[in-house]
C-alpha cells in the first residue's frame, strides 16, 4: 500500500502514459459540441503546482453538471461527458490518500464562470500540464 500511494506522484512512465489521457480523448470528442451550452466555474490554467490537485476536482466537479445538463437535453456527446467524469473521478480517487490543499487554493465557486468553450479550453490545458 505504501508502494502505491507513493507511485501516485511519480512523473509519467518510461512509456509514457499520463492517467488523464483517456480523459483528453474524450475533452477532445466534446469540445465542438453545439448542444452544450452552460456557465462553469473555470478554474485557472497558472494556479501555483500545489493547487493542481483542487483545480483538477474543481473541473471534474463541474464536468457533473454537463453530464447533468446533457441527461435533460439527451445531448449527442452524454457517453464522452461521463467517460470523462468516471475517469477523472477514479483517477481523483486514487490520490486521495496522500492530497492535503493548501489554504490559499481558491474553492471552485470562486473561479469565474466562462461558457463551455473556454471552460474545455481550460481544462485541456491543464491536463496537458499535467501531463508534461
Amino acid at each position: 500500500l505504501v508502494f502505491f500511494c507513493s507511485s501516485a506522484y511519480v512523473p509519467k512512465t518510461a512509456a509514457g502514459h499520463c492517467k488523464w489521457a483517456e480523459v483528453l480523448k474524450d475533452l477532445e470528442q466534446i469540445k465542438t459540441s453545439k448542444d452544450i451550452d452552460v456557465s462553469l466555474y473555470t478554474a485557472n490554467t497558472d494556479e501555483d503546482k500545489e493547487c493542481q490537485e483542487p483545480v483538477m476536482r474543481c473541473f471534474f466537479l463541474e464536468t457533473e453538471v454537463i453530464l447533468q445538463e446533457c441527461l435533460i437535453k439527451n445531448c449527442s456527446k452524454t457517453q464522452d461527458v461521463f467517460n470523462i467524469w468516471k475517469n477523472g473521478n477514479a483517477s481523483l480517487e486514487n490520490n486521495k490518500l496522500n492530497s492535503t490543499t493548501s489554504a490559499k487554493c481558491k474553492e471552485c465557486e470562486e473561479y469565474e464562470e466562462k461558457n463551455f468553450t473556454e471552460f474545455i479550453q481550460s481544462f485541456v490545458k491543464v491536463i496537458q500540464k499535467e501531463c508534461k
